[in-house]
């Protein structure tokens, strides 16, 4: 269902929830709601309102990655009068415009998994998820334990303007230049530590897993001697028949080590795709902490406690040396 020119009231009619009349309703607001990673996120939003009296979880968000669509749902939230707003922004600018609207209103909202950017900051009260440029570190560092002396890269990311993918570029830049590279998301490498990225890319998916298994299919043809294609978002992985044909010519090549696959979050399809030979390495967040946590917090925020930021929720690092048991710890 698109919610672009729903009301606050419209939103209140889709989504009843069986909370009552006098409950908080928080609500969590994801990039897409096509998106597995945010389904996960969803499940620990559920979960903390099983274990909060009195605490409604209100999951909603663009059906498909939407920037105008997301902030469209945030003011509609903030028009309807909701207790607290936890949002992932796709846009971290245009959000951060956006949710002025809640400030004036004493409604309060977190960040999770991708924040403003640091001069926005002061609009909301804690960021929620993964220190996202160590993602971008831990891509980098597997990529260098497995061609130490670099070679030709394809960084594919999601949308432009999203902070948190801008950030884990970054982290994989420096980590591989060994130097740093500006704001976020860095500098192109041009040959430092060995490194230098193909003119085809960064490549933009816009968290669309149908053009990221297309646009990784293109590049791997057109660059045969390709060294390494890093992604930072799960969506190169979330339709696994796709991803397995595309991938599936390149096996030996990922076995030999003359090409890696290294690709953010840790998904199950992800991780069955790495056992199964068809990646090299993962770096996973964990969502469903992201959800749980974000509703703790909110409530926290409403009975005037102080809260932390920002906060993190962890990272694995997964290979496929490690994989039946890297997500046990």
């Amino acid at each position: 269902m698109k919610y672009l020119m729903m009301s606050a009231a419209a939103i209140a009619i889709a989504l009843p929830g069986l909370a009552q009349a006098d409950d908080l309703r928080f609500a969590l607001v994801p990039k897409a709601m096509n998106n597995p990673f945010f389904d996960l996120a969803r499940d620990g939003c559920h979960r903390a309102q099983d274990e909060l009296d009195g605490v409604e979880c209100v999951y909603i968000g663009p059906g498909e990655h939407t920037e105008l669509e997301q902030i469209q749902i945030v003011q509609d939230l903030i028009t309807q009068g909701v207790d607290g707003i936890a949002v992932s922004p796709s846009n971290a600018p245009a959000m951060a415009r956006a949710v002025r609207a809640a400030e004036e209103a004493g409604i309060p909202v977190i960040t999770w998994d991708s924040d403003f950017l640091e001069e926005d900051q002061n609009l909301r009260e804690t960021y929620i998820g993964t220190h996202n440029y160590d993602i971008g570190v831990e891509l980098a560092k597997l990529a260098q334990e497995r061609h130490p002396d670099g070679g030709s890269l394809c960084i594919q990311t999601g949308g432009a303007a999203a902070a948190n993918h801008n950030e884990r570029i970054l982290g994989i830049r420096e980590t591989l230049a060994g130097e740093e590279r500006g704001d976020p998301p860095g500098d192109r490498l041009t040959g430092e530590g060995g490194w230098t990225e193909i003119a085809a890319c960064p490549h933009i998916t816009d968290d669309d897993g149908t053009r990221a298994v297309q646009g990784m299919t293109d590049i791997l043809a057109s660059e045969p001697d390709l060294t390494a294609f890093i992604s930072t978002g799960a969506f190169t992985q979330w339709l696994d028949g796709a991803y397995r044909q595309a991938v599936g010519p390149y096996r030996d090549r990922l076995e030999a080590g003359d090409l890696s696959i290294l690709v953010a979050d840790t998904l199950p399809m992800q991780m069955e795709q790495l056992q199964d030979g068809l990646s090299n390495g993962q770096v996973g967040q964990r969502p469903f902490e992201m959800g749980y946590r974000s509703m703790f917090v909110l409530k926290d925020i409403v009975d005037g406690e102080e809260v932390d930021d920002p906060i993190f929720t962890g990272l694995d690092v997964c290979t496929q040396e490690n994989a039946e048991d890297c997500l046990e710890s």
